[in-house]
């Protein structure tokens, strides 16, 4: 299995002299194309500040990243354009990317209107993406607000898959939901994963979370990756005192 993503020892520092931050400190990681790595830490531990860099929101301060081999770290203009249309992200919030005064429809175009889909193709992606996160039609026409919260992710799932992205970066997706509407969600993204083929990058504080759909998960604390693995490896035989605690936090019945 090839790798789609790799960062190269990745560093990011925030303000000058003594002042300064480092966020992330020689962060290297890879995603096998098609897979799911969760990426797991606590508020704090750089998780966010390494999918900005990923997703080339901030240029990192030292360090590569390469999308199918290339280095995309230094992308501006139409070949950044390109790349982005290659990538996608669903926030923990669906509020952060549906805008409440456009209808679902809308929303869902928005994306494709950017990377310039016909009006006709727009329409199939729209009915298509609904129906695969299991929404009628029908709620095209309507807004966001007329939503349980589940379905808006489901909406927001929705809107990143119509534009048929090879990655997709899911930045805490269910924390905010019922633990119900959690495993809704979970069971949704593998479905799709194995529709389409599509990469995630799942971000999350919750090991036990990510233990149900991630294929590999890396540790993060304190702006390093201090562990990484098959989920198994991490729930079973952790190696770091950190994701040791991290287990311990956790209720056992999600415990293997």
């Amino acid at each position: 299995m090839t790798d789609v993503l790799r960062v190269n020892d990745v560093t990011q520092r925030f303000g000058h002299g003594d002042a300064a931050m480092t966020a992330l400190d020689d962060v290297s990681l890879r995603v096998r194309r098609g897979e799911t790595l969760g990426l797991v830490g606590e508020s704090g531990s750089g998780k966010s500040t390494l999918a900005r860099a990923i997703l080339l929101m901030r240029k990192p301060t030292a360090g590569t990243i390469e999308f199918d081999g290339v280095d995309i770290t230094g992308l501006r203009g139409r070949a950044l354009r390109r790349h982005r249309r290659r990538v996608q992200m669903v926030f923990q919030d669906p509020n952060d990317s549906l805008d409440p005064r456009f209808s679902v429809a809308r929303s869902i175009a928005e994306p494709l209107v950017a990377a310039g889909v016909s009006p006709k193709e727009r329409r199939r992606r729209i009915a298509d993406s609904l129906d695969r996160v299991g929404l009628p039609m029908e709620a095209a026409g309507r807004y966001p607000h007329e939503f349980s919260g589940g379905q808006r992710q489901r909406i927001a799932i929705a809107r990143a898959m119509a534009a048929e992205p090879e990655f997709v970066v899911l930045d805490e997706p269910t924390s905010a939901l019922d633990v119900s509407v959690q495993a809704q969600v979970l069971n949704l993204l593998v479905q799709l994963q194995n529709e389409t083929g599509v990469t995630y990058l799942f971000i999350t504080h919750n090991l036990s979370v990510v233990h149900h759909i991630a294929h590999r998960v890396a540790v993060m604390h304190q702006g390093r990756v201090v562990e990484e693995g098959t989920g198994e490896q991490v729930m079973n035989a952790p190696e770091h005192p950190y994701t040791q605690r991290l287990l311990e936090s956790m209720p056992v019945l999600y415990r293997t």
